[in-house]
Parts: C-alpha cells; sequence; structure tokens
C-alpha cells in the first residue's frame, strides 16, 4: 500500500508530506511497541490518548506551533494497518497546529515529551470524515495510532547550553578564532548516538567561530573552560537543516552533544608562565648556547602526562636557544635561575604542531613543569670564591706540590655527593699531575694552608657528558667547598730528585760500593733512601719512593741490562743543562 505521503493533493495538508531520508533511529524504529491491553471508556466524540510511556526527564512538551519528528503505526479498530512510518524507515515530520495533520493528530501531539508513547483514537471528524480516501481510508472510519515522539523544536528555537561540571580554575575561555581540541557524543532528541569521536579514540580537532562547524556548535562551544563539560542541544536551523547531512543525520534533525573540552590555544599565542618560583639568590641567568639540565613532568592541558624526566630518574641535557629542543622550550628555558620553577605553556605551533610525536596528539598545548638543576656554557672556566685566607699566606700552592686538603663535594641543587670529611680523612694529591679533574687542578693552585674557598666546575674541566656512573651525573656542574690542611713543596717541573747540596765529583764510585764498575736495583736504591734521610736529597713528594728509585734506575739502565755502567751514568744537568742536579 502506497504512503498516506502519496495520497491525492487533496489530502495532504491534512494527513502527511513527502517523507524525509531514512534516520537511524533506536530499538523502536525495528518494532514499534505493543498496544497497551487496557482501554478507558470512550464516546467516539473526541480524541482519546492512552499514554502508555512517560520518560522520567521532560524538559519541554509539544506545543501549536513546534515542528515534530515522530514514529506511528495506523490502524483501523479491528486491527488492520493501513499505514506506518516504521515500514517506510523513515519518521514523519511536520508543524503541529498548522493544518499538516488531520485534526485529531494535531490534538494528539500537543504535550507529548520526547520518548513518549502514546496510543491514540481519532473519530472520523477529526480524520478523513464521511469522505475518507479512495483506497486507503474508508469513509467515516475511526483511526487508531500507536505514536512515538523522536524529536521536537521550535522555529525560534536558539542553541540551548547546560554545564554540568566546570573546573574550579578557568583562566581562560573559548573566543572566536580560537583552535580547541574535544570529544564528544552526538545524539538525537531521543538518545540515539549517532557519531561519538570517543568511539573514535579521536579528539575534534578545530577552528571555532569562522564557520568550520555548525552554527549552533560555533555558538554552543563559546566560554568553555578546558575541562569543562556540557551538553549543547542544537536546532535543525542551527545544524543541518531541512536535508540532513546525507548520511547519519536525517532532514530536521535536533542534535545533542556531549561536549568536553580538552585543549584550548589561539594561534597568535605565544608561551605562557605560570607558578614561577625563584631563588633568592641568582647570580646569572641562562643565556642562548648555555648547557642546561632540568627535571620536567609534561602533560597536555587536561592534565594527561605524557612524559616526566623524573620517571627516568635522569635529567634532561640540552643545549638552549639554539633549536636544540622545541621553539616553545627554548624560549621558555631563557633567562631562568638554577633552582628555579616554573610551568611553561606551549602552543602547537611552537611545540609539535599539528602532527604531534609519540604521546603528544597533533594541535595539542603542552605543560612543562620544570625545575632547573644547573647550566653552564661551554667557554665557562672554574669559578674560584674564597672565603677565608690567612693573614700570613705567603706560600702558595703549585704545580708538583703534595697538598693534603678536606672538600664537601656537591651539585650545583645542593646534592652532596661526597665527603672527606665524613669520611675522617683528607685527600691527599701532587698538584700538576693529573690525579684530580682539570677543574680541581686549577681550583687548588694559588692556596695556602688554612685557605677556605669553593670552586665551582662547569663539566667540561669535571667528569664531562658522561659523568661517574652512579655518582656523579653526566654533564654536571660541581661545586668543592675546599680547606687546604698541608701542603708540602714539590720538586721543579720535570725532577723526581734533587740534591740539597753540591753532588759528589766520584758519585758513581760512592754509589758502587763493591767496586765492580756496575751498579745494581739494590746499590741505586739504598744509596738514593740514604741521600733522603740524611737530608742531603730529596725525592717528589706525594709519589710511591721505591717507583720513584725503580724509574730513576731505568732511566741511568740505558741499555736495559739491569746494571749502570760508569759510561751510562750520567746526571740530569749533564744532559739538558737543567740546573738543578738529578739521576
Amino acid at each position: 500500500m502506497a504512503g498516506l505521503g502519496m495520497l491525492p493533493r487533496r489530502w495532504r495538508h491534512r494527513c502527511c508530506s513527502l517523507l524525509l531520508p531514512a534516520l537511524l533511529v533506536s530499538w523502536v524504529a525495528c518494532q514499534a511497541p505493543p498496544v497497551p491491553a487496557g482501554e478507558q471508556p470512550w464516546d467516539g466524540q473526541d480524541v482519546h490518548i492512552e499514554r502508555s510511556f512517560v520518560p522520567e526527564q521532560c524538559a519541554r512538551t509539544v506545543r501549536s506551533g513546534d515542528f515534530v519528528r515522530y514514529h506511528y503505526h495506523g490502524t483501523f479498530p479491528d486491527g488492520s494497518k493501513f499505514d506506518s512510518s516504521y515500514d517506510r524507515g523513515s519518521t514523519f515530520n511536520a508543524f503541529v497546529g498548522k493544518g499538516q495533520l488531520i485534526a485529531g493528530m494535531d490534538k494528539a501531539l500537543v504535550g507529548m515529551c520526547v520518548n513518549e508513547r502514546r496510543f491514540v483514537k481519532i473519530p472520523p471528524k477529526l480524520a478523513y470524515g464521511s469522505e475518507g480516501v479512495s483506497g486507503v481510508i474508508p469513509p467515516n472510519a475511526v483511526l487508531h495510532f500507536d505514536v512515538l515522539l523522536i524529536d521536537l523544536w521550535n522555529s525560534e528555537d536558539e542553541v540551548q547550553i547546560q554545564t554540568y561540571l566546570k573546573p574550579e580554575k578557568c583562566t581562560r575561555t573559548i573566543q572566536v578564532s580560537d583552535f580547541v581540541r574535544y570529544h564528544y557524543n552526538g545524539t538525537f532528541l531521543d538518545g540515539t548516538l549517532f557519531d561519538s569521536s570517543h568511539n573514535r579514540m579521536r579528539t575534534y580537532d578545530t577552528y571555532v567561530g569562522i564557520g568550520w562547524l555548525i552554527p549552533g556548535m560555533d555558538k554552543g562551544l563559546l566560554g568553555m573552560c578546558v575541562g569543562e563539560k556540557r551538553i549543547i542541544t542544537i536546532p535543525p536551523s542551527l545544524a543541518y537543516g531541512e536535508e540532513g547531512d546525507g548520511k547519519e543525520i536525517p532532514g530536521q534533525a535536533s542534535l545533542v552533544f556531549d561536549v568536553a573540552l580538552l585543549d584550548l590555544h589561539n594561534p597568535k599565542d605565544g608561551i605562557t608562565i605560570e607558578n614561577q618560583q625563584v631563588p633568592e639568590s641568582c647570580e646569572r641567568k641562562s643565556q642562548t648556547g648555555d648547557f642546561l639540565r632540568y627535571h620536567y613532568n609534561g602533560t597536555l592541558l587536561d592534565g594527561t602526562l605524557f612524559d616526566s624526566s623524573y620517571s627516568r630518574n635522569h635529567t634532561y641535557d640540552t643545549y638552549i636557544g639554539k633549536g636544540y629542543v622545541i621553539a616553545g622550550m627554548d624560549e621558555g628555558l631563557l633567562g631562568v635561575c638554577i633552582g628555579e620553577k616554573k610551568r611553561i605553556i606551549i602552543p602547537p605551533h611552537l611545540g609539535y604542531g599539528e602532527e604531534g610525536r609519540g604521546k603528544i596528539p597533533g594541535s595539542a598545548v603542552l605543560v612543562f613543569d620544570i625545575h632547573v638543576i644547573d647550566f653552564h656554557n661551554p667557554l665557562d672556566s672554574v669559578n674560584i670564591t674564597t672565603h677565608y685566607k690567612p693573614s700570613n699566606c705567603t706560600v702558595l700552592s703549585k704545580k708538583g706540590d703534595y697538598l693534603k686538603y678536606h672538600y664537601n663535594a656537591s651539585l650545583l641543587d645542593g646534592t652532596l655527593l661526597d665527603s672527606t670529611i665524613s669520611l675522617g680523612k683528607t685527600y691527599n694529591i701532587v698538584l700538576g699531575s693529573g690525579q684530580v679533574v682539570l677543574g680541581m687542578d686549577m681550583g687548588l693552585r694559588d692556596m695556602c694552608v688554612g685557605e677556605r674557598r669553593t670552586v665551582i666546575i662547569p663539566p667540561h674541566l669535571g667528569y664531562g657528558e658522561a659523568g661517574v656512573e652512579g655518582e656523579v651525573p653526566g654533564s654536571a656542574v660541581l661545586v668543592f667547598d675546599i680547606e687546604l690542611l698541608e701542603l708540602v713543596s714539590g720538586l721543579p717541573d720535570g725532577y723526581m730528585f734533587v740534591w740539597h747540596g753540591d753532588v759528589s765529583p766520584n758519585l758513581f764510585e760512592e754509589i758502587d760500593k763493591d767496586n765492580n764498575g756496575e751498579v745494581l736495583l739494590e746499590e741505586f736504591s739504598e744509596y738514593i733512601q740514604a741521600q733522603v734521610d740524611s737530608g742531603k736529597g730529596k725525592l717528589a713528594p706525594g709519589f710511591d719512593s721505591a717507583k720513584i728509585v725503580k724509574n730513576m734506575f731505568a732511566n741511568q739502565d740505558r741499555n736495559g741490562d739491569g746494571k749502570i755502567t760508569a759510561e751510562e751514568f750520567k746526571l740530569k744537568d749533564q744532559e739538558a743543562t737543567e740546573g738543578h742536579d738529578e739521576l
């Protein structure tokens, strides 16, 4: 049977217009619910209504002048069907009270809620009267309609907004031309889902207020905060209108969007600094070209963590101002102090852009909570600050001197690395011999006994990029608080042994006690030790004396046969005229 929408023109104004494209509806679209069994007495004079289902929530009911979309079964009193919107797979759409429906249906729909179901009896005088509809509705026919209201709106309707979650802190809201990322569920008024960004596991990303969205969504998003959730109800005139979208959304459909705003920025935004904590003492601020070590937590605007240096238990180490990090971080790390904490909010065009990276989605605003641990410049030298110097400070440390000193070693953030005081023993070195890192060697120069100083050593003069596993982080600036306790003057550069007085002209004969013309290592060692014990000679302090003597012997044993002859034996001044006597 043809649908009522196909009746002759003279009947259409009383019954139905052409139906719109098919609509995906809830389960009732597949099969209408059964007609209630009980009936109230009816005198057959007016419309009779049985409300078989009324939803708990009913914010609005049908009034004359409203536009409605509904499903129905139409039957005669004997149960025979004459028409059904379900069979056509499309709702029936019409204005109420404007002569587009039979008079009885105009009355029956008034007061209905969306998702309400009514069983309606209409007498002939409020239906097709004594004429009926040829081949479809006999004269004087009583009509029964099982009606389910799907949609309801009025031509005067505007966008409706209901906020059900709003964060306590809201420093900024959506304005025209902002770019936003949000999740949503899109439903019709009856609750039927037609689309969801959650199902796609990807936010919807768009500009607001410049025509990239349907007008109702453009309006509905304005004023939202990141973290806010709201229901946006949009009438068809501000959505897809009479035509729908040609896919899931039918014509004249009201749309309901449950929106959660995750991100918000404007293409004109720069970085934003918040929660800045600057230490009281800040002798220097970072500059372009500095190498900086910092900890951070990286989150999206909604608080989702995407990365953390703390979780790796390792600082992030980089040059700044030279393009080694994203542009927003390069900018945000300039002018910071050691120990400073702050939040850097970076818009996507200064972060990872439209493509994103890894756990960072495209067009995402990034939030970095950073803590600056230290920084230095590759051109930095050792920094020395003297806290105490004795009044009698005439003997200053130099290369070759044997030093005993105490120290506390820490990082710039105060983290203690090592302390000789806690170990209860001094640290002993020969200055300039390579026994400590170059920065410490430099920091111990020109120091007198009793002096206390702080030595700050950049990594290229300390332990470099590698550091010391488990002890000193890579690229770390080191701080040493030093007190020099003892200084033993060393020998001139290049000497391991010298005589204090004149050297015997018969030195070889004195060493060769058995007068066999050959000196063995044992004879040589006994003689040198005797000179040291008597104060006539001096070995370089701070080294193993036996090793020094053995090395001296090897220098004289020129052919390496384990003995020194008179022809091999020479003093150092005889070889290089250094001005000192040495074997």
